[in-house]
């Protein structure tokens, strides 16, 4: 059960037998992937222990301000997996949250409610082909490129490396997200080598909780259908797989790092012959 910080600090004191159990920056790069919470917590709140104090998974009560001046408890594991799939910057705040929602009007005089019926699990796409799984296929539901620096890098990566064009997606054998398929930013089909570029986004939520875990399902099934991946990270975001690179933008020296990194995973006999 969750207590409050003075208490989680005192039973870390003694159970540790340190006046500091953790010290000032101890989870500094844990917390770095979630900007929004950094803006949020105040030291000042939580008996003067600062947020790199505080490890990612304890189960402990801290208080909160939004920048609207809200404050609510809350554990370190409700503020991470808060935003779900929202984008908004209010989706990190309970309260502006409920504030967001359209207000329910009810007109005429009131009725018993009805029990709602059971809510049916979403069907699966049927435009994915029937295709064996693992096969790379062009996607008439995949989403137009998400940014101008993926295109950027496709741009870059078709330079110096020969490729087929036109596929974005992957049949895999368990639906993901009412899907059969996933759509990598860029596919490399002579590799099996899957490429994606992960910012945090304009709002700090792009990556990051729940859709950290949507990243690391979809890698999975990647995998399972006999592809590998490679993750390119910027800014706060840690390497998820074996093969993430951390870089600081689409340039030369991701470039060769990437380049690197396919000869790592298939050998440089085979990612050689496909070079330009």
């Amino acid at each position: 059960m969750a207590e409050p910080v003075r208490l989680w600090w005192a039973r870390r004191q003694f159970s540790r037998d340190l006046a500091v159990p953790y010290a000032v920056g101890t989870y500094r790069d844990a917390w770095s992937s979630y900007p929004e919470l950094i803006r949020q917590y105040h030291p000042e709140l939580n008996n003067g222990i600062v947020l790199s104090q505080v490890p990612p998974a304890a189960d402990v009560l801290l208080c909160w301000e939004c920048a609207s001046g809200h404050r609510f408890a809350a554990t370190p594991t409700e503020q991470r997996n808060r935003p779900g799939r929202r984008r908004r910057r209010s989706a990190w705040c309970p309260e502006c949250t409920a504030l967001a929602l359209p207000p329910v009007v009810v007109l005429g005089e009131a009725r018993p409610v009805a029990r709602a019926a059971p809510v049916r699990a979403p069907d699966v796409c049927e435009k994915t082909p029937d295709l064996p799984v693992g096969e790379p296929f062009a996607s008439t539901c995949a989403p137009a490129p998400a940014s101008a620096a993926e295109e950027r890098l496709r741009a870059n990566l078709t330079e110096r490396l020969l490729f087929t064009p036109g596929v974005n997606a992957v049949r895999v054998a368990r639906p993901f997200f009412r899907h059969r398929e996933v759509w990598p930013d860029i596919l490399l089909p002579e590799l099996r080598i899957a490429v994606e570029y992960d910012t945090i986004g304009r709002h700090g939520l792009e990556h990051v909780g729940r859709r950290r875990t949507s990243d690391l399902r979809k890698d999975a099934l990647l995998r399972a259908a006999g592809w590998e991946v490679v993750r390119l990270r910027t800014g706060p975001l840690e390497p998820l797989g074996p093969h993430d690179l951390q870089v600081g933008g689409i340039s030369g020296r991701a470039l060769d790092r990437l380049i690197d990194a396919l000869r790592g995973i298939r050998g440089d006999l085979i990612v050689n012959a496909y070079l330009r």
